[in-house]
Formats: C-alpha cells, structure tokens, sequence
C-alpha cells in the first residue's frame, strides 16, 4: 500500500503513526515533492470512487486564486479540475492510501485508516 502525505498534516501524521502500531507494510510518497500526473491523480480517483472536486482542499490558496469554487463540477470540467490538482499539489486532499485490493481511501479518521488496513 501507499499513502500520500504532507510531513505537515497532523491527519497524515496520525494516519502513520496507526499504520505503524498495525505493523502494515507502506510506501510513503510526499506528494507535494513527488507530484502525481495528471494520470495518477485519474487512477487514484478511480480507485476512490470519486470525483477530482471530491479530493479539492478549496479552502486553499491556490483554490481561492483558480476560483475554484466557481468551477462546474461535471464531467465536462473533470480534466480542468485533474489539471489544477496535478499543477497545485496543494489542492489534494490528504491523506489518501491506496490499498493492496487496488481500491483507495481518504484516510483523515482512524475509521478510513482501518479500512485501508483490512483490504
């Protein structure tokens, strides 16, 4: 499995701090140095069941500048928005883990985090 954080975030760092205590065998990717592409950033969301403005931090300040709020939000806006994701890794939402049975979560409880755990 692999888990994308920020060292900054206290959910990512609660996230590992559970994957440790379970003994899990991780990958850590610090994704705002090693962004995803575009690509990647369409694989996890197809893991994740969800949209790229499901995963939008919009109360960022990247998002307030792009005017994030105002974008539509369907599937003819979906490559703009995986765009903004992948130039502005800032924007994703974190952490996100992707499981060994090739789904994914958004690991911000203990709850997501044991779910990751038991796939």
């Amino acid at each position: 499995m692999e888990i994308w954080i920020n060292p900054a975030c206290s959910k990512c760092r609660s996230a590992l701090t559970l994957l440790d205590a379970e003994g899990a065998d991780y990958t850590v990717r610090r994704y705002l140095e090693d962004v995803p592409s575009e690509d990647e950033i369409r694989a996890v969301l197809d893991r994740l069941h969800l949209e790229p403005w499901d995963i939008t931090r919009t109360q960022e300040a990247a998002a307030k500048e792009l005017g994030l709020k105002e974008w539509p939000r369907d599937e003819s806006a979906r490559d703009r928005w995986v765009k903004a994701l992948a130039e502005h890794p800032r924007l994703i939402q974190r952490p996100i883990i992707t499981a060994d049975d090739g789904t994914a979560v958004v690991a911000r409880t203990d709850e997501a985090v044991r779910d990751a755990l038991s796939r």
